[in-house]
């Protein structure tokens, strides 16, 4: 997938004119890419343009229009866009309530490397998590993850071609399933090569 170049982001002041536009069509495309494992993990499937909004977000509420603070925020958004051979995804780990959220973060420790996407047909794929910076520490994982999923060429042909897809964490302390619905899919499906 190609990366996001700087002359193609939108000035600040021409974004500023067109945010709530640019949004809600971001907020309708994120629709199409959100899996919720259970009730309390969720991935949110990046792509081009979610790491598009989200770059285009940071510069404008830290008013960045400088090249270098730019390309700064490109060399850390633009390693989230898939390459065509696996999914990227942003995890969430959520309990409303602080006290619950603090015990459950402790309880779930390794809980992205138990997170997986299963192809109907094939063995489950798991995650290869925060490649940027450790996220868990000795007391407690994140609330927020950074996840891979690499997909072999069977794998993606059969999606392409319709094959069910499955998105699941196997961890000691929460076990959940969820068959991805065909619009989802679908969506996807459209990342790969």
């Amino acid at each position: 997938m190609a990366q996001i170049a700087p002359d193609s982001l939108l000035p600040l002041e021409v974004y500023a004119r067109e945010r709530n536009a640019y949004r809600a069509r971001v907020i309708a495309h994120k629709k199409l890419r959100t899996v919720h494992v259970g009730g309390h993990v969720t991935l949110l499937f990046e792509d081009e343009l979610t790491v598009r909004y989200q770059v285009q977000e940071m510069l404008r509420i830290e008013r960045i229009f400088e090249e270098e603070g730019i390309r700064g925020e490109l060399e850390a958004y633009n390693p989230l866009i898939p390459d065509g051979a696996n999914w990227k995804a942003t995890m969430l780990i959520e309990y409303p309530e602080a006290e619950e959220r603090r015990r459950r973060l402790a309880e779930l420790k390794g809980i992205e490397d138990r997170t997986w996407v299963g192809v109907e047909g094939f063995a489950r794929v798991y995650a290869i998590a925060d490649e940027d910076m450790e996220r868990e520490n000795e007391e407690k994982t994140s609330a927020v993850h950074f996840v891979r999923f690499e997909l072999d060429r069977a794998m993606r042909d059969a999606l392409k071609q319709g094959a069910g897809l499955a998105v699941g964490v196997d961890h000691p302390n929460y076990r959940s399933s969820v068959a991805v619905a065909p619009e989802v899919r679908q969506s996807l499906a459209g990342d790969l090569a």
